[in-house]
């Protein structure tokens, strides 16, 4: 239903479009945000640069890689060692903090208004800053749950504690072979809860989330919607941008927002209704606040 090719929304200034995009979330009946890597990103969760080097020089040294990204996809010689990357990466992003107070910013807009989260974020960042569980919707994991690689079922398990004891334990980047994870039903090895293919495990959890949001998107259809869309890429646009483009094309009192660094688009089919700004995220949201 839309045009093949999105186009940029650059009519009115930086600051005009901030003025309709706080008026359009004073007037909102309810606001459904969409979170995606850039949003993260924003909160300083980076993972080159500095970021990379002050916790894989080791890695970046012996293996040759120069992110945490190609880092993940590497061909380690054997499970201990990689588990010793990935304890690394998991607790870095996933159980430290964010360095930028963006999550806690965006809370600050949303917390009196009838919100929503949908994220392809796997990094925990909305409950660390306070958004409450049941108003989230995490669709493809989270860092903080192991599966079954199989799986041999759809349970999930959090890995808090294995991560730590993998973290202390780990020597010249070997973790013991004892902390290997094996699934606690069958022994089969164990794997982070992300979803990269048809193996991911969908738990009681994220069954829950999934009903949560598709009942406030129901219940609310008609009414005055904001779709704040945050750092959402192309990866998995069928996920949140496309279904906002489409929720907004259908309900003539929705607006759709746009926050990207570099990527602020939509279909000319909803132009008059959106607002895109070509911005960092966290940088906006200050400046709304």
């Amino acid at each position: 239903m839309f045009s093949k090719i999105p186009i940029t929304k650059s009519t009115g200034s930086c600051s005009d479009n901030l003025n309709r995009l706080r008026e359009a979330l004073d007037k909102a009946d309810a606001v459904v945000i969409g979170a995606g890597a850039g949003l993260s990103t924003s909160a300083g969760f980076t993972y080159n640069g500095e970021r990379f080097r002050r916790y894989f020089a080791d890695f970046e040294k012996k293996y040759g890689f120069h992110d945490m990204y190609s880092g993940g996809f590497y061909p380690y010689a054997s499970p201990e060692e990689f588990w010793a990357y990935w304890s690394r990466y998991i607790f870095v992003n996933r159980y430290l903090d964010p360095p930028k107070p963006v999550y806690e910013n965006l809370l600050v807009l949303v917390r009196d208004k009838d919100y929503f989260v949908i994220t392809t974020n796997v990094d925990h960042c909305f409950q660390k800053a306070g958004v409450d569980k049941k108003r989230l919707f995490y669709t493809q994991g989270d860092y903080g749950l192991f599966q079954c690689s199989k799986p041999c079922s759809q349970e999930t398990f959090d890995n808090e504690n294995m991560i730590r004891q993998m973290i202390e334990q780990q020597k010249d980047m070997r973790i013991p072979s004892e902390l290997l994870p094996v699934c606690p039903v069958c022994g089969k090895p164990m794997t982070m809860n992300l979803r990269s293919d048809n193996r991911f495990a969908e738990d009681k959890g994220w069954h829950e989330a999934a009903e949560r949001y598709e009942n406030f998107l129901r219940t609310r259809k008609n009414g005055r919607i904001l779709f704040l869309e945050l750092g959402v890429g192309y990866n998995t646009p069928v996920i949140i941008k496309y279904p906002f483009w489409q929720m907004t094309a259908q309900n003539k009192a929705a607006t759709y927002a746009c926050i990207n660094y570099g990527e602020a688009v939509c279909p000319t089919e909803i132009e008059k209704q959106s607002i895109c700004i070509d911005s960092d995220i966290g940088r906006v949201l200050q400046a709304l606040s």
